[in-house]
């Protein structure tokens, strides 16, 4: 086996955070049992990308024994959406899934999403499931504010959140952005709360919009403080 760079992670300093994943083009990078692996070698180009994103300086290129690097590797793994079936609910990244349903409120609704990630910076932008998705963005506090948020937006459709006030707002405008201009996405369905620091996901959305020249139909629904729900 050949000695070549590659990337190495110290798990002791890596916290979880998940900022080089995006950066990692190949998608050889996930997140496991709240730290980030590198999940195959052959998937690795040990050219470094990711080293300047992760703010523990958890990551570094080493020489050591690995497979090649493997770009027809890379393409099918990618294909497949670039992550793995999710163990606990066994949803899988083409949105089917087997997972046992839940009855909430009197609907049965499936428990978990039906893609994985779910994180806006986690997503890439090639992902099966965001195909002629209707795309839901949600800031992060909608699910636990809004009791029936599973069952009365998630249904059949594809979710990603995020935090405006403390992720990066340009990272989010650029990756929804691509979104939107490489996918067949059929529609928005924007939720945020009713407190200042979330106004700036709606905007991101709509710059997001402007500048991948789609005409998409946007639903804005905002949830109140008492948890009650307002569209605009």
């Amino acid at each position: 086996m050949p000695v070549r760079e590659i990337i190495e992670i110290d798990e002791e300093k890596c916290n979880g955070c998940g900022e080089c994943i995006p950066n990692c083009a190949e998608g050889a990078l996930q997140i496991v049992d709240g730290k980030v692996k590198l999940i195959r070698d052959d998937l690795c180009d040990g050219l470094g990308a990711c080293l300047g994103h992760c703010p523990e300086g958890a990551l570094k290129i080493i020489h050591r024994e690995a497979p090649d690097f493997d770009e027809e590797a890379v393409e099918k793994h990618l294909a497949s959406g670039g992550a793995p079936e999710c163990a606990s609910c066994d949803v899988k990244v083409d949105g089917s899934t087997s997972a046992t349903p839940s009855q909430i409120s009197g609907e049965v609704v499936p428990i978990g999403q039906r893609q994985w990630p779910i994180a806006l910076r986690l997503v890439s932008v090639n992902a099966p499931f965001l195909k002629d998705a209707d795309l839901l963005v949600v800031a992060d506090c909608v699910p636990f504010s809004y009791p029936q948020f599973l069952q009365e937006f998630l249904k059949e459709r594809v979710l990603v959140y995020g935090c405006p006030k403390f992720d990066n707002a340009q990272f989010y405008v650029d990756k929804l952005t691509e979104i939107f201009r490489t996918n067949s996405i059929k529609s928005v369905t924007m939720l945020k709360m009713e407190v200042p620091c979330c106004s700036g996901l709606q905007r991101i959305v709509e710059i997001a919009l402007k500048q991948s020249g789609k005409n998409i139909p946007v639903e804005n629904v905002t949830i109140t403080l008492q948890g009650t729900k307002k569209s605009l």
